[in-house]
């Protein structure tokens, strides 16, 4: 008992779905000493559902990885395992017999009937019915304390993950992206590159602004307005790779954080969003639209330069027509905007 409460404690502390998940893994382990532990976080899809394994513990020991960047290498589609497919499907407990005697179980940690994360473990057969008791308990915890941080995180009103957020998300982001940088620059043994030659994927940052949204506001009152947000917010989770981060950054403007891809399919994503946005019908008002700027995350970026230039290229799609999408470092390619120089003194080329 003693040492369950420690774990709840410790638990308590962690403010970091990162760090939750840890002390998660540590505390099954500890106390229940599974043949296997592995915490998925769940992410829906119109065509199919994707789990991330985020930390674990197992035959190859224990790993954790960072729970706000899911690597694809630890995803897979959920209904290539089918007990875990089962337990979404079910949104309860659900239970295997295991060749060797043991017992393999997942449980779900729902929101609204869906699971958001799954926990599997491996478990001999003279699990008792007590430790059971306090299993659950414990998983009980775990879901009210990730309930807990996704409400510090999210926007009340859409639903998305909100602007306080953001700058601890995109220096998560920043650091892949250095990371990212130097493999790169590895595989292609070129030190002295120019940056934007290279065809492999980047970050990309967007800035997505409602158009004439004021005019909304004023024609129809507030609370249509506030309609509209979130009826874009879940277009925009309709639109967007299960991956990609999204978030409402004050009043009309949203940003998304695109995982790595080439400069067209970044375009093509935004264009696919701008799309869906223009053919929705929103709710007593018909329709509206968005324009959207994007410039690719650079590894010694702050969060001013990193929107600065998507802001730019959001500027210009107003400018010039509104209900387009336009890219920072094409515009600067094709002499519709100067260069900017970053806040530490660097020059971008391209």
């Amino acid at each position: 008992m003693l040492n369950l409460i420690a774990h709840i404690v410790k638990l308590s502390s962690c403010r970091d779905r990162t760090e939750i998940n840890a002390a998660m893994v540590d505390a099954l382990t500890e106390l229940f000493h599974p043949e296997s532990v592995t915490i998925y976080r769940c992410y829906p899809g119109k065509k199919k559902s994707t789990v991330f394994s985020c930390a674990g513990n197992g035959r190859d020991g224990r790993f954790v990885h960072n729970a706000y960047l899911p690597d694809h290498r630890f995803c897979q589609p959920i209904d290539r395992d089918p007990l875990l497919n089962r337990c979404r499907k079910e949104a309860s407990a659900v239970l295997d017999m295991l060749e060797d005697g043991s017992h393999r179980i997942v449980f779900p940690v729902n929101r609204l009937d869906q699971p958001i994360y799954m926990i599997d473990l491996a478990l001999s057969e003279e699990f008792s019915a007590d430790q059971r008791v306090s299993l659950m308990g414990l998983i009980e915890y775990f879901g009210n304390h990730i309930a807990l941080l996704d409400y510090g995180e999210a926007d009340t009103l859409t639903g998305l993950a909100s602007r306080k957020t953001f700058d601890k998300h995109l220096f998560e982001l920043l650091g892949k992206s250095a990371a990212d940088e130097q493999l790169r620059n590895d595989t292609l043994q070129a030190p002295l590159r120019r940056r934007g030659e290279s065809t492999l994927s980047s970050h990309w940052l967007a800035v997505c602004d409602i158009d004439h949204f004021k005019q909304v506001n004023d024609n129809f009152g507030h609370l249509i307005g506030d309609e509209v947000l979130i009826m874009l917010a879940q277009v925009m989770q309709n639109s967007f790779r299960f991956d990609d981060q999204l978030f409402r950054f004050g009043g009309e403007e949203f940003i998304a954080l695109l995982q790595p891809t080439d400069q067209a399919s970044a375009m093509a994503t935004l264009e696919r969003f701008r799309k869906d946005v223009e053919k929705q019908v929103f709710s007593r008002i018909g329709h509206v639209t968005v324009s959207i700027g994007f410039s690719r995350l650079l590894p010694n970026d702050t969060p001013t330069d990193a929107i600065d230039r998507a802001d730019e290229a959001l500027y210009y799609a107003k400018e010039h027509g509104r209900n387009r999408v336009e890219c920072y470092e094409m515009l600067v390619e094709q002499g519709e905007l100067k260069l900017r120089t970053p806040a530490n003194g660097e020059v971008e080329l391209f």
